[in-house]
């Protein structure tokens, strides 16, 4: 069928190659109004403006200069791995600069000139034979893989060819990609298997360049990029780190039958290992991917989407091991796992992938950032208790301005920047819409036209604008929270089926059709598995795709005393003055009286005070949404509420 006329160009971080045997391709969206234009417009005009300041604050900018020879002093930052923030800010500043220049997001009129400063920066700093690590050229006398472990070289290099995909697909400028063609060039003449000629036999401590080559075939063609990442893929878990799973060096990936070590660097090497599988038809890789996906969601995955229990090596934990308080929830392994489902959704075809999109985004992920855009959390626990004692610095439960290892404000940029790309996907057959924004979804077959004003209202009319005269599938996704729905097309009405999470309309369309699709968003109470221990007795509210949490700024004395009373209804209200315009869910609860204890904080059941004689005081609950948390004034928040 002949591509559409006004059909926009589906530039983002995925770009299938030719070859590619994914059930689905991204489709270009273009978002103007509602829910996540205000997110993004906060992203453009406050966060990525100020990155550059940032950066040079914290030393960044300054450690490329002495690499460059353009300046005298020390390295600054505490890890090896600093250059990654400026890749990670360009990156986000490139799908900046692609954005309508008289759009809402338009660019602001010096950022191209500090992306080009910052790029010449970055040239600047390479090495004849394309190394590039300021870390390694300045503090350790340019010795190099000495430690891979802890290094972080390939990871480094990683983002400098994200950053460098990016930069070429919104710019089509070469400068940078030439500095990330030649460090992957350097990087490939040095890394290899036994009896390949190469000097080093090894693999990065933590993943990410392996998902970046993949991207850079995708980007230039040259074969060697995808095997040299299948290569690094397939020496995990063969005890070239040790036999850590930390690093994920303790089972082989098509091996592992769940997820373990560090959540970031997992989720990184599965993204790589989902994009193998999508470009070479590697059916045991996928199989690998498909069940690792299956046993974090069911067993290792916060009610948020956040992924991480222990602070301690942000690791992710034992089946079931779901802390509040101290859930780690990286900010980072948000982001990596929206990445990797997006490959997954992509690969397969399949809605589930994108249920976790959506639950992610609009929770683990966006409680990140401020709504203000200025300030971030590193760490996304369920609950601060009432008292609490916060140890400041990056595992904080206070938003901060910046962080030493800043690995999570410009990772949050670049994804806000480049968000339109993870939303819908198109086939042979037709258009799939997984993400629901008010604005235009386009493909090669047709153009729709969104209105809503989702999350907050579950109606989404859509609009045929233009359309072959040959039929056609739109196909949308019914959330996995969503009980009830209903979708009118002209004088018909559909209420299924539902397969595998899609609701599939086929038929020749005309400009003007109208698809109205409505969600039903009546709040919520959820309860977790019974073998989560830390949330026995407990519920949480929801109300279409978000979570809800209390505040203490809300409920004056306190939360740590507060029962919710779950025969009573969820009300639901809207409040155009808080939080910059939420729906908030107001449910009746109680007081528990709490006798002092004495000095033994223990008692016999029948006179402990959570017995149901106990009684407490009635009190209305405010439940706000959790990503909108912590942005009034530091104090208490609880997102499981206890039912006695």
């Amino acid at each position: 069928m002949p591509r559409t006329r006004s059909a926009l160009p589906a530039t983002g971080p995925v770009r299938l190659g030719p070859d590619s045997r994914a059930a689905l391709r991204p489709a270009a969206v273009g978002i103007d109004t509602g829910f996540w234009q205000a997110r993004r417009a906060s992203n453009a005009h406050v966060s990525i403006p100020q990155g550059p300041a940032l950066l040079e604050a914290a030393g960044n900018l300054h450690n490329l200069r002495l690499a460059a020879g353009t300046a005298a002093g020390e390295f600054q930052g505490a890890y090896p791995f600093v250059d990654t923030d400026v890749y990670k800010w360009l990156e986000a500043a490139a799908w900046q600069l692609a954005k309508a220049p008289d759009g809402d997001l338009a660019p602001d009129d010096d950022l191209a000139a500090e992306v080009g400063r910052i790029v010449a920066l970055v040239a600047g700093a390479q090495q004849p034979d394309g190394y590039l690590n300021t870390w390694f050229q300045l503090v350790k006398g340019g010795a190099r893989y000495k430690d891979l472990r802890w290094g972080h070289e390939l990871y480094c290099a990683g983002h400098l060819i994200q950053a460098a995909v990016a930069h070429h697909r919104a710019t089509g400028s070469g400068e940078l990609l030439d500095v990330a063609r030649k460090f992957a060039d350097h990087i490939d003449s040095v890394f290899g298997p036994p009896g390949s000629g190469k000097p080093i036999d090894g693999i990065d401590g933590h993943p990410e360049v392996e998902t970046a080559l993949v991207e850079l075939y995708r980007e230039t063609g040259e074969r060697r990029y995808l095997d040299l990442a299948a290569y690094f893929v397939d020496r995990y878990g063969h005890g070239m780190l040790g036999g850590e799973a930390y690093c994920q060096d303790r089972v082989p990936l098509r091996e592992a039958t769940n997820v373990e070590g560090h959540a970031v660097r997992q989720l990184y090497l599965l993204a790589a290992a989902a994009d193998l599988a999508t470009e070479t038809d590697d059916a045991e890789l996928r199989t690998a991917a498909e069940r690792l996906w299956h046993a974090m969601t069911t067993t290792k995955t916060h009610l948020t989407g956040g992924l991480g229990a222990h602070h301690e090596e942000e690791d992710f934990g034992d089946p079931y091991e779901l802390p509040n308080e101290r859930a780690y929830c990286e900010t980072c392994a948000a982001i990596a796992s929206i990445q990797w489902s997006w490959r997954m959704a992509l690969l397969t075809g399949e809605a589930r992938y994108s249920d976790l999109i959506e639950r992610t985004l609009y929770n683990g992920f966006l409680a990140g950032v401020s709504l203000d855009g200025e300030r971030w959390l590193y760490v996304n626990p369920l609950q601060v208790r009432d008292g609490h004692t916060d140890p400041g610095g990056d595992q904080s439960a206070r938003r901060t301005r910046w962080f030493r290892c800043a690995c999570c404000p410009p990772n949050v940029m670049r994804l806000l920047a480049s968000l339109e790309h993870y939303l819908a996907s198109s086939d042979d057959s037709g258009l799939q819409i997984h993400q629901y924004v008010a604005g235009r979804y386009a493909s090669d077959l047709a153009v729709i036209r969104a209105e809503t004003d989702y999350p907050w209202h579950g109606t989404i009319a859509l609009t045929v604008e233009e359309t072959p005269a040959e039929p056609w599938t739109l196909s949308l996704r019914i959330p996995q929270w969503c009980r009830e729905f209903r979708v009118r097309c002209g004088q018909e009405t559909y209420e299924g089926p539902v397969t595998d999470g899609w609701l599939r309309l086929e038929r020749t369309w005309s400009p003007g059709d109208q698809v109205v699709l409505e969600l039903s968003l009546e709040p919520r109470l959820t309860a977790a598995d019974r073998r989560v221990d830390a949330v026995r007795g407990c519920v949480a509210i929801e109300r279409g795709p978000l979570v809800y949490c209390l505040e203490g700024v809300d409920h004056p004395g306190g939360l740590d005393d507060i029962v919710v009373d779950t025969t009573r209804p969820l009300a639901v209200k809207h409040r155009p003055d808080l939080l910059g315009g939420v729906t908030t869910v107001v449910a009746a609860g109680s007081r528990r009286h709490l006798p002092d204890a004495g000095w033994w904080p223990y008692a016999p059941v029948d006179e402990s005070p959570d017995s149901p004689q106990q009684g407490g005081e009635p009190v209305e609950l405010t439940a706000v949404p959790y990503y909108a948390w912590a942005n009034r004034e530091d104090g208490s928040m609880r997102v499981w509420l206890p039912t006695s």
